[in-house]
């Protein structure tokens, strides 16, 4: 390093135990584009004389291919590694770096400042306990700014550092800083922060990064290193109640079973008494494990085995928590959601929700508002788009056991995931659990779905009729309906057009109505099957993942798709309604095959073209595949 920090006197093993005891501090770097956050980092571990020399011979050879700065060294090489950053002298993935003075260890997360990377910047603060945000004392406080702002505050982040940069620019005037000072305080007055700290810099410069600096006597606080150095951070994991989500099982033989994972928050020790949810089941902790052998205690970020003293059902996805502090269980939830893909969400379709050690079905059953970062205002919509921010109820397939993501970051945060891309969607914070939800129960009937459907001599079933406007989806279902019908079997129709004189005739057919429109639907068939009849649902129904949300509802076999496959030239040939025409004029909006999409099933049971047959033989044949699967006998 170009200043050594160990002497040769020095006890290593002294030296190294007292950097063992330093305490830890993450924080991350957010703003707008160009505000100087990769430089300000780069000039931070310079200053701090915490770069090797030849780290440094080589700042210098990158500056001359590819600085920014003319002559001068380009402090934002030391973090901008990927070529594209290079080449366009911005951030785009979190960079992460980690550096220790003699009173702190800090990990600091470089994030992006283009908007279409706002989910990276959010990753980078889900683990952060400070946020420092540049702005460019030229241009002031901007929407990046708000809208990261808004993003840390909602990540639990109650520490913020305005480094208002780039002061050399302004010829280090105090109006102009004064200025940004008090906008973005009005700004943030209702974003929670325990602390808001502005300090005037020129990362450049290298004015106010380790220590204050003449060119700015008129201000008096703290350079951003020391105020680094000496921050204290309230709400500490280790304070927090116990948590451990169960990874694995561990069970190497006869003699020893263990309970492994990463302790989310807290301390545990031998002899502490412990809870596991869901099961309730109570028990001691015995001993607490790792390779290196027993521990005395546990605290947050430890990989350790538990073994218990007693004998209890232990699974993965449970949590072990604090016997005298356990987290809440909850299948509804409303939580703040952060969404990160650029097809939208949509209410009613259903993702996979992973907390620390769980992944399971979830749903957003309703969008209650969108915020607006710029103003904090709630405004109403239907669908959360890239980058956006919304407040959404949740219902889960399971119980989750959980913390206020306020009161414990690691178990109150979830991401969602998309069933049929396995991309990560969105990332949520919840805030409360929907306790109105916790008195409403199955209600157990004596007469139920056997009895009924014996009474009928039939299996109840659901045949879902999916295919393009003009297919034959109505005809052929109608088709087989009569035949059951004069067969003597119990069915109902479901059609499309007739539910939305009913149900649905609050729908329009945006994208996310159509999810609705599909998921209530797939209810009332549920419901339907259940009074043990054969229910025919012939609807466009043009995405996958509400045709497989269908199928999921009911129990293996009832599920019937089935394709009309015809091809979208002929059904535009037929155009009975002259709705392909007026689609085409631009008439009718969000028309399935002209505007929006219509996503194929992959493997349906049945697959009929009714371009190649007729629309009676189409019906012989599925009546034909259900007496061959024993759905007509009983």
């Amino acid at each position: 390093m170009s200043v050594a920090t160990l002497k040769p006197s020095d006890d290593v093993i002294e030296y190294l135990a007292a950097h063992e005891k330093k305490s830890m501090l993450r924080f991350i770097t957010c703003g707008s584009v160009d505000d100087g956050k990769s430089t300000l980092i780069g000039r931070l571990l310079y200053d701090s004389k915490l770069l090797y020399d030849d780290q440094i011979s080589a700042l210098e050879s990158d500056t001359k291919k590819h600085g920014t700065q003319g002559e001068k060294i380009d402090f934002a090489l030391l973090v901008d590694g990927l070529a594209a950053e290079r080449e366009q002298g911005i951030t785009i993935d979190v960079a992460y770096r980690f550096f220790s003075t003699e009173k702190r260890k800090f990990i600091v997360a470089d994030t992006p400042g283009h908007e279409q990377y706002t989910r990276n910047m959010a990753t980078g603060a889900s683990t952060a306990d400070v946020a420092v945000i540049l702005v460019d004392a030229r241009r002031g406080v901007l929407t990046q700014t708000r809208r990261h702002s808004y993003i840390v505050s909602l990540l639990g982040i109650r520490h913020i550092v305005v480094a208002i940069n780039k002061m050399d620019l302004v010829d280090y005037s105090e109006s102009t800083f004064d200025k940004i000072e008090a906008d973005y305080r009005v700004f943030a007055k209702d974003l929670g922060f325990e602390t808001i700290t502005c300090i005037p810099m020129s990362a450049l410069e290298g004015v106010n990064i380790t220590k204050q600096s003449s060119e700015t006597p008129w201000y008096q606080g703290s350079a951003l290193l020391p105020y680094l150095e000496t921050i204290k951070v309230r709400g500490a994991l280790a304070e927090k109640p116990f948590r451990l989500p169960v990874q694995w099982v561990n069970r190497p033989n006869l003699d020893f079973r263990g309970f492994s994972g990463t302790v989310a928050s807290g301390t545990i020790r031998p002899g502490d008494e412990i809870v596991v949810l869901p099961s309730a089941k109570r028990s001691i902790v015995k001993s607490i494990v790792t390779h290196d052998g027993e521990l005395t205690e546990a605290h947050p970020d430890m990989a350790v085995t538990l073994t218990l003293e007693d004998e209890i059902d232990i699974s993965r996805g449970d949590v072990i928590c604090a016997g005298k502090a356990p987290a809440e269980q909850t299948d509804q939830f409303a939580a703040h959601l952060l969404w990160m893909n650029e097809e939208a969400l949509y209410p009613g379709r259903q993702y996979l929700l992973k907390t620390a050690n769980r992944m399971i079905p979830a749903t957003v059953t309703e969008l209650k508002h969108k915020i607006n970062v710029n103003t904090l205002e709630h405004m109403s919509g239907k669908t959360l788009e890239l980058n956006e921010v919304g407040f959404c109820n949740f219902n889960l397939a399971q119980p989750i056991a959980f913390d206020c993501y306020k009161d414990n970051r690691r178990t109150g945060a979830f991401i969602l995931i998309d069933r049929r891309t396995n991309a990560t969607i969105g990332a949520g914070m919840i805030d409360f659990s929907l306790r109105r939800a916790k008195n409403v129960h199955w209600q157990d009937l004596d007469v139920n779905k056997n009895a009924r459907s014996s009474a009928k001599h039939q299996k109840p079933c659901v045949l879902w009729f999916t295919g393009l406007s003009g297919s034959g989806k109505s005809t052929v279902a109608n088709l087989v309906e009569k035949r059951l019908h004069d067969m003597g079997r119990h069915t109902y129709t479901l059609d499309g057009d007739n539910v939305r004189h009913g149900l649905n005739k609050d729908l329009g057919f945006t994208d996310a109505d159509r999810v609705e429109n599909i998921r209530r639907v797939g209810e009332a068939a549920r419901l339907m099957a259940d009074a043990g009849l054969i229910v025919l649902v012939s609807f466009i129904s043009p995405f996958q993942s509400e045709r497989r949300m269908a199928r999921e509802l009911l129990e293996d076999g009832e599920f019937i798709e089935v394709y009309i496959s015809t091809p979208l030239e002929v059904c535009e040939q037929r155009d009975v309604k002259g709705l392909y025409a007026r689609a085409r004029r631009g008439e009718i909006k969000n028309f399935t095959g002209i505007d929006s999409d219509y996503e194929a099933p992959e493997n349906a049971e049945i697959d009929l073209n009714t371009a190649e047959v007729s629309a009676e033989v189409a019906a012989n044949r599925i009546v034909e595949y259900l007496e061959s699967k024993g759905y007509l006998e009983g």
